[in-house]
């Protein structure tokens, strides 16, 4: 913990890709505190994709929380990868009481196509 912060409250972002999930953690002014994703916690190449390495990404990050004093969360979940739901599932097991859960993942309402 590099500085003194402690907070009652935060808001949580899951960006959850196909190759990666990143959950960071923000105060209620979207100031970013903290952050983790597979890749910090010893996941490389295709495994960081996978449900159960977000998993450990968001228990270490719970523990993180916890140290910040942080009771309450609200999240807001982006992508359509597969650590979305397990994240979102360790959090609320954790402890840490889930105001609400949202959907951010962005819909391309014009004609151009997507990525193949």
């Amino acid at each position: 913990m590099a500085k003194n912060i402690k907070l009652d409250r935060a808001k949580v972002h899951i960006h959850a890709t196909y190759n990666n999930t990143i959950i960071t953690v923000c105060d209620m002014n979207e100031n970013p505190i903290t952050w983790k994703s597979p890749g910090m916690v010893g996941y490389k190449g295709s495994r960081k994709g996978t449900p159960f390495a977000a998993q450990v990404a968001a228990e270490s990050l719970v523990r993180e929380m916890k140290d910040y004093g942080i009771r309450s969360v609200s999240i807001a979940v982006k992508g359509t990868g597969s650590g979305r739901q397990s994240v979102v599932q360790t959090i609320k097991g954790s402890g840490i009481r889930v105001e609400e859960v949202k959907n951010v993942t962005p819909v391309s309402h014009s004609s151009i196509k997507g990525r193949r």
